[in-house]
């Protein structure tokens, strides 16, 4: 981290969700924390008065020299896919980036991280009522058309609203350690963790007798509880009660993944528990985990996060110190 100081932006025609959920995270006053904590500051992109869906007005602590001076820098969303970033924000954001401020765009406001050309050549996401929109106006983005978040290093990029949350959670937990993003999960009453790369839309069927939520949770319960167990897709079908092929669609409907990809996700989360906060050796979180051997979790680490579980794992512990 850079700096602990956390810019969010603000412009006229402010998506107030987006701006909530950012000063939700970073800008709320945490004394339990001590020093240990982000330093907050509202950046207007040009004079005001800013407007703010809503009927709200903003008022901000500087303009965009603040961004000078900042770590994060958070973008809540835009006020239009069609409407045209300006070009000093965008030299803004390109010259903050080059002295190593990470920038998160949550919603919409991938179009402005777009548009300074930071995300040609990588990996990023969007809400997808607007991929179509990002794909055909910025050919060079990988598109990630179906993740809740995507985390390129300094560049980070969140789907709908309520994943804007997930994605400054996975930061505070990047920069601060687990310990302390689930407290500020459990304060905003979310999930301590959810992947980055789990659907952003689970189309929910709208015939009142397949319930496929109701049917399936007590079995993704058992299951997360006794993950180290061997879990082949004929016993959870067992389980619930149901055919092979009938859990297979009640899982796409749940949670929009395969039985065995939610297993895997599902077990990926508990190995990055134990490895953030127990002392276990490797070769032991892995058969907690379920995952079984030392080398195939080592895989699935590269695979999913680019990384070694040891890395991982120094790399959370210098994050709680």
């Amino acid at each position: 981290m850079p700096s602990p100081l956390a810019v969010v932006l603000a412009y006229d025609g402010l998506c107030t969700f987006e701006f909530g959920c950012a000063v939700e995270v970073f800008g709320l006053p945490r004394p339990e924390y001590g020093d240990a904590w982000y330093r907050f500051a509202v950046a207007g992109i040009e004079p005001g008065p800013l407007r703010a869906t809503g009927g709200l007005s903003v008022t901000v602590d500087g303009g965009l020299d603040l961004l000078t001076q900042a770590g994060t820098i958070i973008i809540p969303g835009w006020r239009g896919v069609d409407e045209p970033v300006p070009p000093a924000l965008c030299d803004a954001l390109v010259a903050a980036h080059a002295r190593g401020a990470r920038l998160l765009s949550l919603c919409s406001g991938a179009f402005v991280l777009a548009a300074t050309g930071l995300l040609d050549g990588s990996r990023a996401t969007t809400h997808w009522r607007y991929a179509a929109a990002l794909q055909t106006r910025h050919p060079s983005i990988r598109f990630l058309p179906d993740v809740l978040y995507v985390d390129e290093g300094n560049l980070l990029t969140a789907a709908g609203s309520a994943a804007g949350l997930d994605l400054c959670l996975h930061l505070v937990r990047r920069d601060w350690g687990p310990a302390k993003a689930n407290q500020v999960a459990k304060r905003l009453v979310l999930p301590a963790h959810r992947q980055g790369g789990q659907a952003q839309y689970v189309e929910t069927p709208l015939a009142p007798e397949r319930h496929s939520g109701t049917r399936i949770a007590p079995l993704l319960d058992l299951v997360q509880n006794r993950l180290d167990e061997d879990w082949p897709a004929s016993r959870m079908a067992s389980e619930a009660a149901l055919s092979l092929r009938s859990l297979h669609r009640h899982f796409i409907e749940t949670t929009g993944q395969s039985p065995g990809a939610w297993l895997l996700a599902a077990r990926l989360t508990r190995a990055r528990d134990l490895l953030e906060t127990t002392r276990l050796p490797v070769e032991a979180v892995a058969v907690a985990s379920g995952i079984g051997s030392a080398a195939v979790l080592r895989h699935h680490f590269n695979r999913s996060l680019g990384t070694s579980p040891s890395a991982y794992r120094t790399r959370f512990a210098a994050a709680a110190d």
